[in-house]
């Protein structure tokens, strides 16, 4: 949450999430492969081999998120699928650690020894996907697919927008998948009646939050962006005649209002339906089972080993070790907070902020490969339930493809437009993820790995770029000590309403110790993070967790360490659970 807040001082604060890049919801259909006579030898064709199949089946699950890792899945010898938006289902987990059992037996009958150090760091993030994903089959209605900011109903309508059309059966694919929306608001509605049934339903201002959502979307069914964004992609299409182009435009009109517009709005009357069914209005451990789900969700969510308590204790430390800094500040400069507030920048447009970032990274940074993006503004009816920026990941085989969305709404500007466009631009998201294309990774990989990788990296390099603004030193490191013990207090309260059972008025407690004494703004918080668990620790403890690895590097290398060589390093390994990422450091810091 970007605020433009200094602590002691009262703010006030909207509804809101981090910035995050959109992330695909995959609903995966597992399957298992039988390795044949002689793999066992572990050779790195076969391997390799292995991992493809593992990738194609994975990546057919769901025609959006095949369309999203790849534009020309031809290229990888997906000819023949079928177009899903993927499997919902309560038995899910059950089949899902059966197949998972088939990959663990499949994986072990490659010798590590013999694979490439690419492959045994791939080797070791599946092995830990498979260790972490078994035990927590028992958790398939504990999972939420509607939130407010980042469920699925919630993300669908911007993917769908973005979706691109290389050739026809794109755009025929597209609106195969359009119609089945109902079906698939139906399958996610019978999960919400057994979630209803086990006392597992989500509280009322959940359903509030998601309804008033829905209606936003649904509101004037004949002017939906979903209408005009396909219009302009199809007379954009060169391999379409102008009579197919309008044929499309009218199938997709039928489709847009006579079944999408609906299924929102029967998503809404029935979540309505189900109001007061929630058992539980604060954190998860207090829902049966939850206290545990929460600790696998943690792990899950952020790549990082930690105990919820360490990240607790590592959470706090941070937060003191940065109230102290900005003390420090205020002593030195008494007129900091005036001079927070008046500071200029050079500009505020985008795309030169993001060509300002560019150049100056490449001190600490490798440079990244020659792509382009385009920044774009949230549609007016997504405002409110959408973050104030995100990416959209390009495929794996068309790194081109970059696209950062602005919403206007939420009155990023100066600093915090700067530091947003960091995070989600150049060195965040986008440079991340061009950078991990570009150096040979297998296909399978971009299906694994943590979002706390991702999002942390994102915030460690947003803490970065206070620092190549243009603006005297002592602002940069305020604001920048300022946002990160911000942050930590969103973790802290995180982890103390899931894991530790904070009522309301515990966490209005625990934000006054700070002086942040606004009950409806704290209310709002609290809400926010009862409805969206361990959210805003895939960025806090990501970001902690980069820190630490960081500081493992220094002590190792010490004379030998760089920022640029460790930054380097990282980007060859690409993204892995934390500790994966330090075991196999040494391998790729000689590479750096």
């Amino acid at each position: 949450m970007k605020k433009k807040i200094f602590f002691g001082k009262k703010f006030r604060l909207g509804k809101e999430i981090l910035k995050s890049r959109i992330l695909l919801v995959l609903f995966a259909v597992f399957l298992s492969f039988q390795i044949g006579c002689g793999v066992g030898e572990g050779s790195q064709k076969e391997f390799s081999n292995y991992l493809n199949q593992i990738f194609k089946s994975e990546i057919t699950a769901s025609t959006l998120n095949m369309h999203y890792s790849l534009a020309h899945p031809e290229n990888y010898g997906i000819t023949n699928y079928k177009v899903t938006y993927g499997n919902v289902s309560a038995d899910r987990g059950a089949e899902t650690a059966v197949v998972l059992e088939n990959w663990k037996k499949s994986l072990k009958k490659f010798k590590k020894k013999n694979l490439s150090v690419s492959q045994q760091m791939t080797y070791d993030i599946i092995m830990d996907y498979i260790e972490r994903e078994i035990p927590a089959g028992k958790f398939s209605l504990h999972q939420e697919i509607l939130r407010p900011s980042t469920g699925f109903q919630s993300q669908l309508p911007v993917l769908l927008a973005e979706y691109t059309f290389y050739d026809e059966k794109d755009v025929e694919d597209y609106l195969k998948l359009l119609s089945s929306t109902p079906d698939l608001f139906g399958k996610i509605m019978e999960l919400e009646r057994k979630k209803v049934e086990k006392g597992l339903f989500m509280a009322d201002f959940a359903v509030d939050d998601i309804i008033a959502q829905c209606s936003n979307f649904t509101q004037n069914p004949e002017s939906n962006y979903l209408l005009s964004t396909f219009d302009d992609r199809v007379d954009g299409a060169d391999f379409l005649t102008p009579e197919q182009a309008e044929q499309y435009k009218m199938n997709n009109r039928q489709i847009v209002t006579g079944q999408v517009i609906p299924a929102y709005q029967k998503l809404a009357e029935d979540l309505s339906s189900f109001k007061g069914s929630g058992k539980n209005s604060g954190g998860l451990c207090g829902l049966p089972g939850g206290k545990e789900y929460y600790e696998y969700l943690v792990k899950d969510t952020t790549g990082s080993e930690l105990s919820v308590e360490d990240m607790q204790e590592q959470t706090k430390s941070q937060r003191k070790k940065d109230l102290k800094d900005l003390a420090k500040i205020a002593k030195r400069q008494p007129e900091i907070g005036t001079k927070c507030v008046n500071y200029q920048l050079p500009t505020e447009e985008p795309e030169l902020i993001l060509k300002d970032l560019q150049g100056k990274m490449q001190q600490d940074f490798p440079a990244p490969p020659d792509v382009s993006f385009t920044i774009k503004e949230v549609h007016p009816s997504l405002e409110e339930y959408t973050a104030p920026a995100f990416y959209l990941t390009p495929p794996i085989d068309d790194i081109s493809q970059n696209s950062i969305y602005i919403n206007k709404s939420k009155g990023d500007e100066k600093m915090q437009l700067y530091t947003t466009l960091a995070h989600e631009g150049f060195p965040g998201h986008l440079y991340q993820n061009v950078m991990e294309r570009s150096c040979g990774l297998e296909p399978v990989r971009s299906l694994f790995g943590s979002n706390g990788y991702a999002e942390g990296w994102a915030t460690y390099v947003e803490m970065q770029s206070y620092y190549y603004a243009d603006v005297d030193q002592d602002v940069s490191a305020f604001l920048q000590k300022n946002q990160s013990a911000l942050l930590s207090l969103y973790a802290s309260a995180d982890m103390g309403i899931h894991y530790d059972g904070w009522t309301l008025r515990d966490t209005v407690d625990f934000f006054a110790a700070y002086q942040i004494t606004n009950k409806q703004v704290i209310q709002e918080i609290y809400e926010l993070i009862v409805e969206e668990p361990a959210h805003y620790l895939k960025y806090y403890i990501g970001y902690l967790e980069f820190l630490n690895l960081k500081k493992y590097a220094m002590d190792k290398y010490q004379g030998e360490y760089s920022d640029y060589k460790f930054h380097s390093a990282l980007m060859k390994m690409g993204n892995a659970p934390f500790y994966i990422l330090k075991k196999y450091l040494a391998e790729y810091w000689e590479l750096s």
